[in-house]
């Protein structure tokens, strides 16, 4: 009955529609109608193209000002700054360019609208404009592209230099688990076929290879400032990807394959929690929590900045949790705290 009356509404409403629209059409009888564009419609049209100009330069700007403060701090690897730098000047470029054509574009659809008795002058070619107009943007692009590449090939220089330490990131729905290399600095062969929930075999590490019985299983990734770190990355189920920001670090983990990547931390957890733009997000995030807590909802506690892995490929529906706690220490307090963990071998269930 419910599905009757509403169908019957919506009818009722269509027609309703109707009869206005005929009303409509009916007291513009005697105005002027053309589907052709009259000199007063163009002139209206082409305010109106400054009126949208003026939006989108506006709606950028207040882009900027309003949510610029969401943007990353500093970066925390020695590569960072490379990055940031080929990403600022493309912005940079980007949005030279965009504004220079987009105010050249509106004005000249005001300035050379249509107008009664007017021809428009057209040139069927012009040799010199498509040669400026091309070589232009091949030249800038061809820049942007090549150093580019120069980037990417320093910051995918995956190799054995200056002594790194080798950590394993493994990735299953939903969390991340790490595995150092332990005192010999080689990890122990491993496959997800080997994998032993009852004897805490979790990564399937390889019992019979010797190299993994001094490796370290944890649940939160410690990093000595100013080591390079080489990262190998498995994922037992689904494509995951490793996503570290603050380190500007990325690298997809691929189930049956390893995948690599490498950086030098070079800031402290301690020493960008004292950074200004840190410090201000937690104090704008702690305004939010505090408010949070005095109506008694959830998620109110204060917030602290942590370096965080993240998963960056949506792998199902708890995705968006799909986190690891980082934390960057100087070399002994991250000697200290390994010292403290168990080895794989000093970690297995006996045999039954």
């Amino acid at each position: 009955m419910t599905a009757l009356l509403t169908l019957t509404v919506l009818v009722l409403v269509a027609i309703a529609i109707w009869q206005m629209t005929k009303i409509f059409e009916l007291s513009q009888a005697k105005t002027e109608y053309a589907e052709i564009a009259n000199d007063s419609d163009n002139k209206n049209n082409g305010y109106l193209l400054f009126g949208f100009l003026i939006f989108i330069y506006g709606i950028t700007i207040f882009s900027f000002v309003s949510y610029g403060k969401m943007l990353l701090p500093e970066a925390a690897s020695e590569h960072g700054g490379d990055y940031d730098q080929l990403m600022w000047i493309s912005f940079a470029i980007i949005f030279f360019v965009q504004t220079i054509t987009q105010a050249l574009l509106h004005y000249f659809g005001f300035k050379y609208r249509g107008e009664k008795g007017r021809k428009a002058l057209f040139f069927a070619d012009n040799d010199r404009l498509e040669f400026i107009w091309t070589i232009i943007p091949v030249i800038v692009l061809a820049g942007l592209i090549l150093w580019g590449l120069y980037t990417w090939s320093n910051i995918m220089d995956f190799n054995e230099d200056d002594d790194p330490m080798v950590v394993e990131l493994y990735a299953q729905q939903f969390n991340w688990t790490a595995r150092y290399s332990g005192a010999d600095n080689v990890l122990g062969d491993a496959n997800v076929r080997l994998i032993d929930i009852d004897r805490a075999n979790v990564l399937g590490i390889d019992e019979s290879d010797p190299n993994g019985d001094d490796d370290v299983i944890v649940k939160e990734l410690h990093l000595p400032v100013g080591r390079k770190v080489n990262f190998k990355m498995r994922s037992q189920d689904v494509l995951h990807s490793a996503y570290m920001p603050h380190f500007r670090a990325q690298m997809n983990c691929v189930p049956g394959m390893i995948t690599q990547f490498s950086f030098t931390p070079t800031v402290t957890t301690e020493e960008m929690r004292l950074n200004p733009d840190v410090v201000e997000k937690v104090r704008r995030t702690n305004e939010i929590r505090a408010k949070k807590a005095a109506e008694g909802l959830p998620n109110s506690d204060p917030w602290e900045f942590d370096y965080l892995l993240l998963c960056n490929k949506i792998c199902g529906k708890s995705h968006y949790n799909m986190q690891m706690k980082i934390i960057v220490e100087t070399e002994e307090e991250f000697n200290k705290w390994m010292a403290e963990q168990k080895t794989f071998k000093a970690s297995m269930a006996p045999a039954e």
